[in-house]
């Protein structure tokens, strides 16, 4: 275990430029029903400066972090990170919960291209600031639609990461870093909740795909959700953390 941190019946693991804290209003609304750990991933938040921040690397951290069985979640980003490590800790997971998430990109040229887009995009960020990319990166269609209260919330946590540690989390944990794993998912024995926002076009459709080609999967689709459906709806997102397993 990490020095200090508690068994978890719940980790929860955050998107890219977030932290930790995004995770609040989805906790509020748990009201405290599970042991639950949302931890900053490397590159971000107060792990801005560890290194490596790779897949390994994740892998290796949440292996610390997990109890016996307990069910992952993740957005974006930490839901690329919940599927690599679910593949490693397969016999932990009890449940997967991946929200607005994907399992990379199968096609190599693309896959290629992604990544030398990553890497430019990494450079950018250390050479015009946290600040300026915060608001570079909040204006993204992605999250055209998202409440004005919500999105200042979500920019003020982008706010707590550095610019080294935003680029070195792009250039190790992006999309274009990740092995595809749509070949995997077959192997994923627990239950896997497939969520996305209504409006997230491009992710839902991902999940659509995914869901025939893992054993046993249920997709949810929040009402009037964008992107980030656990910042802009995190009841909805509770109710499905709670919901309980299938026996």
């Amino acid at each position: 275990m990490v020095p200090g941190a508690m068994p978890a019946d719940l980790i929860l693991l955050h998107g890219f430029t977030q932290t930790g804290r995004s995770w609040e209003p989805v906790l509020h609304a748990l009201a405290a029903r599970y042991r639950a750990l949302a931890p900053d991933l490397p590159g971000h938040g107060e792990f801005s400066a560890r290194r490596p921040a790779s897949l390994a690397a994740c892998d290796a951290y949440l292996r610390a972090l997990a109890g016996d069985r307990i069910t992952l979640a993740g957005y974006s980003m930490g839901g690329r990170i919940a599927l690599h490590a679910a593949l490693s800790l397969n016999d932990r997971i009890e449940r997967l919960i991946l929200i607005g998430a994907t399992p990379g990109l199968a096609d190599p040229a693309e896959r290629s291209a992604r990544a030398a887009a990553d890497a430019a995009l990494a450079d950018r960020i250390e050479v015009i600031g946290l600040e300026a990319f915060v608001r570079e990166w909040s204006a993204q269609p992605l999250f055209a639609g998202m409440p004005r209260g919500i999105a200042e919330i979500a920019a003020a946590d982008r706010m707590r990461n550095t610019a080294s540690g935003l680029a070195a989390a792009l250039r190790g944990l992006g999309t274009g870093a990740m092995p595809p794993l749509w070949e995997r998912l077959e192997e994923l024995a627990m239950p896997v909740e497939l969520v996305v926002g209504e409006r997230d076009e491009k992710f839902r459709a991902i999940a659509e795909r995914m869901a025939p080609a893992l054993d046993d999967a249920r997709l949810h689709v929040v009402p009037g959700a964008g992107h980030a459906a656990h910042l802009e709806a995190p009841e909805a997102i509770a109710e499905v953390i709670a919901r309980p397993v299938a026996t």
